[in-house]
């Protein structure tokens, strides 16, 4: 399986595969029927409190993925979204953002645990 990231305001691709939005608010400016997800998984996103600490700056990037890693290391739904894709045995899995800069943001985490995640279950 591959996983790969992609801002939601970007066009759907044929090699997208399964689209997954993992945000926890709904993205300004898409309406429902025009996103194209297969699933929202708003369950993996961080919690309220450590996204508005981000965005606002109260902490650093360092200390949010630090923060972020110990909420998904204890987020029941995580294990649970994986055993999910594995079953619909998809080639690409695509995990989909509102965020500006992808790069620093939960997608990389979340790739993360779920790539450490997949290689346990294989």
């Amino acid at each position: 399986m591959v996983l790969k990231l992609k801002r939601i305001y970007e066009s759907r691709s044929s090699d997208d595969g399964y689209r997954v939005l993992v945000d926890r608010l709904w993205p300004r400016g898409i309406k429902k029927v025009d996103a194209h997800i297969d699933l929202w998984a708003k369950e993996l996103a961080p919690s309220t409190a450590l996204r508005k600490k981000f965005h606002n700056g109260v902490i650093d990037y360092k200390a949010f993925k630090e923060v972020y890693g110990g909420e998904l290391a204890q987020n029941v739904e995580l294990i649970r979204f994986v055993r999910l894709i594995e079953k619909k045995e998809q080639e690409v899995v695509t995990l989909l953002t509102a965020v500006k800069d992808v790069d620093h943001s939960h997608i990389p985490v979340l790739m993360s645990k779920m790539a450490t995640l997949l290689e346990r279950e294989s």
